[in-house]
Parts: C-alpha cells; sequence; structure tokens
C-alpha cells in the first residue's frame, strides 16, 4: 500500500509541477498589469457570476411551489380546493388551521403545485398569509359571486391587504381572483366583480392615505395600490391580476361536476 500511495502522491506532484510554469506565468502577467490579460479576466469573471446569479434566481423560483388559496369565510375556498384534487364534492366547514396537499398539474411538464387552502375567518387570515406568503408561487383569491353585493366592502379590505403584500414580496406571485358560486342565479359576472373592486379598493386607498400616520421618518413609506392621481385599476398594478369565473360546487346538485376547467388552466399555465 506504501508503493501505491508513494506513485499516487507523485503522479500528483508531476501534474501539478507541469501546469506550475503556467500559473507562474499567469502570476507574472497579472502583477505586471497586463491590459488585455485582466481585460480578459473580468470578462470571464463577469460572465461566472451571471451564471450563479442566474441559477441561484431559478432555483428560488423553482422552490416557490405554493398556491395560496385565500378569501372570505364561506366564499368556497375549501370546496375548490378537494376539486382540484380529487375532483369530486365534499361537504366543508369553516376551519380555524391550513390545508396542504400536492397537486399535479395537468400540462406538457407533468410539474406540481402546492394547494394551501387558508383559514377565511378575519381574526386567522392575516397571520396565515404571514406565514406562507414568501413561498408563494401563485395567490388564488375566491370571492362568493352571489353574496358578493353585501360582502364587496369586507372583500376589498381583505384584498387590499393581500395585494400589498404580494406587492411588497421580491418575486411577486401570479395573482387571480376567481369569481366562485357561478352556478346561483344571484352570481355577479367577473367583469362586475372587478369594476366594484376597483370602485372599493380606490376608495381603501383614499381613506388609508389621508389617514394621520404613526410610521417615524426612518420607516419606510407604505406600498402605494396604482397610480397616484389617477382612479383605481388593476392594470396599474406591478403585478398582473386575472380574473375568472368558475363553480366548485356545479350546476347539477351535489353529485355534478365543477366548473372548475378554466382554473385548472390557469394553474397548468403558472406552474
Amino acid at each position: 500500500m506504501a508503493s501505491v500511495d508513494s506513485r499516487r502522491m507523485a503522479n500528483g506532484g508531476s501534474v501539478a509541477g507541469a501546469f506550475q510554469p503556467h500559473l507562474d506565468s499567469l502570476r507574472q502577467e497579472l502583477q505586471q498589469g497586463d491590459p488585455t490579460l485582466l481585460s480578459a479576466v473580468v470578462a470571464v469573471l463577469a460572465v461566472l457570476l451571471t451564471l450563479v446569479f442566474w441559477k441561484f434566481i431559478r432555483s428560488r423560483r423553482s422552490s416557490q411551489r405554493a398556491v395560496l388559496l385565500v378569501g372570505l369565510c364561506d366564499s368556497g375556498k375549501t370546496l375548490l380546493f378537494v376539486r382540484l384534487l380529487t375532483g369530486l364534492y365534499r361537504d366543508t366547514q369553516t376551519s380555524i388551521t391550513d390545508s396542504s396537499a400536492v397537486y399535479r398539474v395537468n400540462n406538457t411538464r407533468a410539474t406540481s403545485l402546492t394547494l394551501i387552502d387558508l383559514p377565511g375567518h378575519e381574526s386567522l387570515r392575516l397571520q396565515f398569509l404571514e406565514r406562507f406568503k414568501a413561498s408563494a408561487r401563485a395567490v388564488v383569491f375566491v370571492v362568493d359571486s352571489a353574496a358578493f353585493q353585501r360582502e364587496a366592502k369586507d372583500v376589498a379590505e381583505f384584498l387590499y391587504q393581500v395585494l400589498i403584500d404580494s406587492m411588497s414580496l421580491k418575486n411577486t406571485p401570479s395573482f387571480l381572483i376567481a369569481c366562485n358560486k357561478q352556478d346561483i342565479t344571484m352570481a355577479k359576472s367577473a367583469k362586475l366583480i372587478q369594476q366594484q373592486l376597483e370602485k372599493e379598493l380606490n376608495t381603501l386607498r383614499v381613506t388609508r392615505s389621508a389617514a394621520p400616520s404613526t410610521l417615524d421618518s426612518s420607516s419606510p413609506a407604505p406600498t402605494q395600490l396604482g397610480k397616484k392621481g389617477k382612479e383605481f385599476e388593476f392594470s396599474h398594478l406591478p403585478l398582473k391580476v386575472e380574473f375568472l369565473e368558475c363553480s366548485a360546487k356545479g350546476g347539477r346538485g351535489d353529485a355534478g361536476s365543477a366548473d372548475i376547467q378554466d382554473l385548472e388552466k390557469w394553474l397548468a399555465k403558472i406552474a
């Protein structure tokens, strides 16, 4: 064994010795400040750093696989969650904790996402949003289209906070407003819900900006929704907000199939 180790050391020493003159030459030229060589070294380092940074961003993005289902209580989040995972109907109830599961995306890349159903109760929803928002690849804000007329202000207040939190993240998530319960006769359309939410958010923005600030001068300014001096529109936001209509329950009773095809296509698009 000693002879084998000796040979390995000798071989290693001969390889190192073969490169030593080149290393010495490179060291001398750098010390002499050859501008051509220095430019080449800087260029190579710039390329390497760019590749490392690109790989870091890609790995960070790929690690964000969570899709957060948020909304008020009784908006239908949990049934949407169940339908997406199983395709089946199930009686649900208001939850005080989150539920999560792997969702296999129906696309050519056979990718997966992690669906997380967050509680909609007023005392819990912001707490759970804070816990999971950094891992969010997408946010699906679920609206009860049938109850929207009486819940518009509450929906807008929660949506305002979710948008502010999403905009503050380094990698802003994809954002969808799912107008659920379209199987109910009195349900409002996605277009009407969008228009009403823009009005409510504009009012909220004006009210909150006019409120006396408790921040000291060293604190960062609060995030502004939309463009200053203009009526609020979702198109003014730095993240794209999309709307679609769906129905987790379906139009033929509990045993009927859900109308969630557009939601499934959207999930496949952002995966």
